[in-house]
């Protein structure tokens, strides 16, 4: 089995219709598992606990903040920068005047987007929330805020579970921090090259870096070998 974990949003409208539902579906750090329509997993976030978040991410400079439900993304701010990024992983996003007022929705994630840098500008101002929550460090420039229970490496055992999977079945890639649970759930881990040193010393094998496209060429020799 081959899973790393995507914005359900975006491929479910970009995959052909009779597609995903061969496709099975992990989303925003493992908070969010779905096959053939049905949820096999949903951890959302205690509301109060989301606008705690919320409130501590508006105090911090250089910030942007995606709070990612199940329907649909919400963001507060259209600054041509911030878009930029945005647009690159999330498709469905509705711009809202503010983010406290949300409520029609289940909260899975809330996507810190840190353009001064996540690890050493907003890290340390939910450092102290880890005890509560998962605070993962994502991207050069993201940090991810999740339900406690919620990672990867647990939407991927719900996963092996379901359909009878087992470690040694499982492949996965992962580089940064988000993905240090998964890795451990898998025989075949993959740590990219580009990775940070903690995923690279969890994981079994190496695949070359993002930029070189280290996924596929993976993928493309299991496939030659297959054959």
């Amino acid at each position: 089995m081959f899973s790393q974990c995507c914005l359900l949003r975006k491929f479910i409208i970009l995959i052909n219709e009779n597609l995903k539902n061969d496709i099975l579906f992990i989303a925003e750090n493992g908070s969010y598992v779905m096959y053939k329509g049905e949820e096999l997993l949903v951890q959302a976030m205690e509301p109060a606990i989301v606008h705690q978040q919320l409130l501590t991410a508006r105090s911090l400079p250089d910030v942007y903040t995606i709070l990612c439900g199940k329907k649909r993304a919400y963001v507060e701010s259209n600054a041509p920068e911030f878009m930029r990024n945005l647009v690159m992983y999330y498709d469905k996003y509705q711009l809202v005047d503010d983010l406290m007022q949300v409520e029609d929705d289940e909260f899975l994630k809330i996507a810190i987007c840190d353009l001064a840098g996540s690890e050493q500008n907003s890290y340390p101002a939910f450092k102290n929330m880890q005890e509560q929550l998962q605070v993962k460090v994502s991207g050069f420039i993201w940090l991810d805020l999740s339900h406690k229970l919620a990672n990867k490496g647990r939407a991927i055992e719900v996963v092996q579970q379901k359909f009878g999977i087992s470690r040694e079945e499982t492949m996965v890639f992962g580089d940064y921090l988000n993905d240090l649970e998964m890795m451990q759930q898998a025989y075949f881990s993959y740590a990219m090259e580009n990775a940070q040193p903690e995923v690279k010393e969890v994981s079994r094998f190496r695949a070359k870096s993002n930029e070189e496209n280290g996924v596929t060429a993976v993928l493309q020799q299991m496939l030659n070998e297959m054959k």
